[in-house]
């Protein structure tokens, strides 16, 4: 049981990266956001980034636009 929640733990820092572009409105609504990930205009740590649930983590920097973003 402890597992399971050391498990759910970790996990509660993370956040997908079609919400991050939205959250910090990079991008209007999920549609948007599918379009540029999908489109390869979104880079994380550096390397183009297509999956629009890719699990972001403190530390991480996303980059859009000519811009920079720190998760």
């Amino acid at each position: 049981m402890n597992d399971i929640k050391e498990n759910s733990d970790a996990n509660s820092d993370a956040i997908r990266l079609d919400q991050f572009l939205k959250f910090h409105g990079i991008v209007q609504s999920g549609g948007q956001a599918k379009y540029v990930i999908q489109n390869g205009d979104v880079r994380v740590n550096g390397e183009v980034e297509t999956r629009r649930g890719r699990k972001l983590q403190v530390g991480d920097v996303v980059e859009t636009q000519g811009r920079k973003h720190a998760v």
